[in-house]
Order: structure tokens, then sequence, then C-alpha cells
């Protein structure tokens, strides 16, 4: 679990993260060894061409090198299998190996550029196999090269040379005056500074202004906080969440609790409620997928959709003055139209424009359920991921959300001052004054639809959102339970961003560590068995664990590679201790999903070779059953809008009495 530490600095790599990428070079360079001792014995007692004297020397310098390459590999491999992610102890020895491998680069990169000089000599008038063979020895020696140093750059820590100090809040310190604290302060200065950069280095291609740079700022502290009291490696991460895979598949094999789904009789006033939200939310989803424009329609209809774009982007379109920000060649709306089945007359602002806070939605008229919507787009630019991760995590009230803004929450108000302040609502309820207000979104969309619904309500109690897969943490518990009465989210299955909160990120982190640091299995077989289960399927893996075999000390003890530089634990391995976690005050508040949620999950599925048939049931859920992130294949692509759209339509195609609820 620690990061390895070599040249004096930590690094984001485990000393057991060598077996994989150690055993495949293992096997090319024996592969590499073997052709040449081939080639050097078919060819013994022919190197008398121009030349032939050097390439003697050349390919049994090369035997001896290879040799002794193959040899340092096979000691790094064997010892990297050696112990368990928490126990790096028979491990102890891999530095020095490890120096050994780097060192032996040395002479391969000379000896590679002997051969390219030797290769590229125009007076070689040896063998022309030989020559082809030692032209692929110096490419393969030249590709090594150049990968590993690669590798060195992706598992470079810009933090591995600082001392890190972990202070837990209850503990008050003077940081002007105290050394230690001064230099924790000057740590997550530093550390802060490396994640703005990392994350402007990902935003590079968009225009940066004070709202781009406050963002970088929040949502790299976001970050450091988050991942400040661990020392886990990626691999580390992904072997955990192989674990927890496994884990929870075994679980749900185990009759489930009766509070995990609302109860209710088919015949109930409920279910007929279900019904009929489950066929507006069918319809409403095009208008929240609509939102996407052009990337939505193309990837859903991949092989059909540019031929049908082409032959409307000349067509007409209304006036400029309804639409704002850049849509070249009409796809955009083009787009709207084809997946929304309205026309033009229909729209009464559509709004390209897209900055941090400011996302594009439009204003339409549903003759069909007689409505106003409003239809706000997701997560689809970078600035729309700056507006998801820049939330603050705040315990907001009703006064919060009108007033004041956080992300999200910024995002509604962009929205709610051009319906209001432009007199977009006006204008849409002149034309038609008896039809209702609704507001939907997916994703990011549905997150704002909520925030803009709850801005609005006032103004107009009758109206209706529809909050498709919307983020987790976004509204306090009493705010949740204000917007039942108007606000529907509908998730499906084991979406990820309808259970990304803070809180849920943190328990997340706390399983990790719990199932890692107490299975007794090697790293490099949880990730094959993980590989293969994943790809194949079959029975989980029972890995067996240490978690009764160790003694409370060693539960409780933080797994860091500077642990002697700690002046405190971390607060993230309380949950390692025999009190439980849910004692100690926590962290961030707890924020709950808006409004009633519907959720729909998937039944059965029957997968053939060129169709597959998925049943899903829905049912009325609450907030707690989105309390935990689950771990599944599926976790990003329930999300998906497209995939949420057909659940919908599933329904759709079946009669009030066929279509399944679950009990």
């Amino acid at each position: 679990m620690p990061g390895l530490v070599v040249f004096g600095r930590r690094w984001a790599i485990g000393s057991d993260d060598f077996v994989l990428p150690g055993a495949f070079e293992l096997s090319l360079r024996v592969l590499w060894w073997i052709g040449i001792l081939v080639l050097y014995a078919v060819h013994k007692g022919q190197f008398n061409c121009p030349g032939g004297g050097l390439l003697h020397s050349y390919l049994l310098v090369l035997l001896v090198l290879l040799a002794a390459i193959i040899c340092a590999l096979s000691a790094l491999v064997y010892v990297s299998m050696q112990g368990t992610i928490s126990n790096p102890g028979p491990r102890k020895s891999l530095p020095k190996l490890l120096y050994t491998r780097l060192l032996l680069y040395l002479p391969e990169f000379i000896w590679a550029i002997v051969g390219a000089v030797w290769v590229s000599d125009s007076s070689l008038q040896c063998e022309k196999t030989v020559i082809n063979a030692v032209l692929g020895t110096v490419i393969a020696s030249w590709v090594i090269i150049i990968f590993t140093i690669i590798g060195v750059l992706i598992v470079f820590d810009p933090l591995g040379g600082k001392k890190t100090f972990y202070l837990t809040d209850g503990v008050n310190r003077n940081l002007e005056s105290s050394q230690s604290g001064q230099l924790l302060f000057n740590v997550k200065n530093t550390a802060t500074r490396v994640w703005e950069k990392r994350i402007r280095l990902m935003c590079c291609c968009i225009v940066q202004d004070d709202d781009h740079r406050v963002a970088f700022t929040s949502i790299a502290e976001l970050f450091r906080n988050y991942f400040s009291d661990t020392d886990l490696v990626p691999s580390d991460i992904a072997a955990g969440l192989i674990l927890l895979h496994q884990e929870q598949d075994k679980m749900e094999s185990c009759p489930k609790e009766p509070e995990e789904v609302l109860c209710h009789s088919p015949s109930s006033l409920v279910t007929d409620g279900l019904d009929i939200e489950l066929e507006n939310a069918a319809h409403y989803m095009l208008f929240a997928a609509a939102a996407y424009g052009w990337p939505y329609y193309i990837y859903t209809n991949p092989f059909t959709a540019l031929c049908k774009l082409n032959g409307d982007c000349c067509g007409s379109r209304p006036t400029d003055s309804d639409i704002t920000g850049s849509d070249r060649h009409n796809f955009h709306f083009g787009s709207i139209l084809k997946i929304t089945g309205l026309q033009y007359r229909d729209f009464i602002h559509i709004s390209f424009h897209n900055k941090i806070y400011e996302i594009p939605f439009f204003v339409a008229l549903d003759h069909k359920k007689e409505a106003i919507v409003v239809a706000v787009r997701g997560t689809l630019s970078f600035e729309d991921i700056l507006t998801d991760l820049s939330a603050d995590c705040e315990d907001l009230t009703l006064e919060d959300v009108l007033e004041n803004g956080f992300g999200i929450t910024q995002a509604a108000n962009y929205i709610y001052q051009k319906l209001i302040n432009d007199g977009i609502l006006n204008q849409a309820f002149t034309i038609a004054p008896e039809y209702k207000l609704v507001i939907v979104g997916h994703s990011l969309g549905g997150g704002t639809a909520s925030i803009l619904a709850i801005m609005l309500r006032n103004s107009f109690p009758t109206l209706k959102c529809y909050a498709f897969s919307p983020p987790g943490g976004l509204l306090s518990k009493t705010l949740a339970d204000y917007t039942k009465h108007f606000i529907v989210s509908v998730i499906l299955g084991k979406d990820l961003v309808a259970r990304l909160s803070m809180p849920n990120m943190e328990d997340l982190k706390r399983r990790i560590v719990r199932i890692v640091a107490n299975c007794n299995r090697p790293k490099y077989q949880i990730l094959l068995r993980g590989c293969w289960y994943e790809v194949f399927g079959g029975d989980p893996d029972n890995f067996p664990t240490e978690l009764d075999g160790r003694n409370q000390d060693a539960l409780t003890q933080p797994l860091l590679a500077e642990e002697s530089l700690m002046v405190h634990r971390s607060p993230s391995y309380n949950a390692l201790d025999g009190e439980s976690h849910l004692h100690s005050p926590p962290q961030y508040p707890h924020l709950y999903l808006p409004g009633k949620i519907i959720h729909i999950v998937e039944e059965s599925s029957s997968k053939r070779l060129c169709s597959s048939d998925i049943k899903y049931t829905a049912s009325w859920s609450n907030e707690t059953v989105f309390s935990s992130i689950l771990i599944s294949p599926k976790m990003i692509t329930d999300h998906m809008p497209d995939v949420v759209l057909n659940a919908l339509n599933s329904f759709s195609a079946c009669s009030a009495e066929q279509r399944p609820v679950r009990p």
C-alpha cells in the first residue's frame, strides 16, 4: 500500500506493482535473448564481412547484457510478488533490485547507440538477415527505453519529496508561530498548487478568466483534501474497487433488507402515481436528451445522423434573436428538432452559450402535454466539468438557494436571470397562457433544473421538475423533503453520479482502505482474478482477510510511508479502529437527491449475438438507498442519457397491466 520510496522521494507506484509489467518485459527479453543466440549460433564464423568484427562483439556483449537484465528482472518480479498490499516487509529488498535494473539501462543505452551507428554505416556488406536483426534489436532497445521514460513520468509524484503532516479538526494550532504548523501550511499550499497546475493543464484548450481561476483553486483544494490522508497508489485503488465489487456481488445474492424498497401493493394509489410519472418521465427525457444537441444525436444514430443533419443545415430556422451562442451549420438546433419532433415555431428561446456556471438550455412549447418546457443540458464540456466540481459541500437552506450560490446553484441562477429578467417565460406564457411549466435536465442539467425549480416555485406554484440522474450531494434533508411536492428524480440502476457526494466519497475511501489493508492475497492475484471476473463473469472470489487475526493496535495504525513524520492520525482511518465512524462527527454534511425518487433496476438481461433483451422494474425509493457508492461496470453506463431513455421507453412499451413494478 505505501508508495515506493527510491532516490529519496515517494513515487506513485507500490513495491508490488512490478509483477505484471516486469513479467511482460521479462517475456520479451527472453524471446529477444533466444533470437539473438540463434542468430549468433547460425552465423558463427561468418563475420568476415566489412564491419563483421564489430558485429561479432556487438552480439556477444548484447547476449551478456540481456542475460544480466533477465536475471535482474526475474529477481525484481519474484520479490514484487511477495507479501500483501499492506505488508510490504517481504519486499524490503526491492529498491536495491530496482537500482540494479535501472543501472543496466546505462550500458543498454550505450549499446543501442552503437548498434544504431553500426546499422547506419553505408559501407556494411554483411548478410542482409544479420543487418535486419541488428536493426530490430536497436529499435526494440529504443522502444523499451522510451516507454521506461514515459513510465517514470507517469509515476512521478510532485509531492513525493515533501514531508506531510495530518491534523485532526479537533486540534487547534497557531500556524504562524508553530514551526511544524508552518511546514504543514506550506505543504498544503504546495499540494493545492500541484493540483491546480494539473487542472489547468487538462483545461488548457479553454479560455481562462477570473471565474476559471477561482474554480481551479476550489477544485484543487477539494482534491488535495480528499487525497491528503492516504498513501494509496492507483493500483491499490483498482484492487480495492475489484474487491469491493466482488464483495458487493456476494451481498446482492443474499435476501435484501425490507427497508431497501418502499413496499406497496400493485393496486395501490402509489403504483398508479408511479405509472403516470414513468410515462411523463419517458416523454420529458427526450427533451433532456435533446439538450445535448448534435453529439447525442450522432452518438445514438451513428450511421444516418450526419446525412440527416446535412440535409437540414440549410433549411429555415428561427430568427437570430431566438438563439444565443454558436451553432455552426445549424447542427445543434437541427438535432434538437430531430430528437423532440417539434417544429421551428415551438421554440421560444435556445441558448448554446457555454461558460463556467453558464450552461446551455432551451425553452419550447410541448403541445402534447400542454407544457412550457425548460430543458437544461448536462455535462458536455470542460466548462461543465468545472461547474460540477466547484460545488462546495454545504448544508443549504431555501434562503441560501434563493440568495447565494455555489457551482450548480450559480448555473441555475444564470438561467433564472435569463428566464425572468429577459422576459423569456413571460413571452412563453403570453403565447400559451394555459400551459404548465415543466423543467427537465439530465446529470448536471438535472441538478441545475432542480435548483432552478426551487427558485421558480414561488412564482409558479404548479411547476413540475423531472431530474434525470442528478448529482447525489445536492440538497439538505429539509430542502430535499420540501422538493418532494414538485420534483421527481429518476435514477437508473447503480448510477455513480446519483450517489456522488463527499460523504459517500469519504465512505468509499474508508471501505477501500479497510478491504485492501486486510486482504492477505498479493495484489497481482487480485488484479488478474478481478479482470477475469469483470470480463468473463463467474462466481466472486472469496478472498480471505486478516481482519480477525490482527490485533487492535495494528488496526489503528495509519498505512503511510512516512509514518514517523505524522503528528496526528488521519481522520479517514477512524473507520479502522474499534469505534464506529458513525459516532465521530461527520467531516461533511449529508446531502440528498431532490424530490421523490423513482429507482429503475435491471431485472433480467437476455443477451444474444445480435440483440439484447433487458427488462426493468421500477419503484418509489428513498434517499437512504443512495447513501453508498456501488461498484459495478454499469455505474457509468447507467448514467448515460440514451440508456436512461431506453429504460424509460421499455415501460412505455408495456401496458399498464403488464408493466413490471417491484413489490
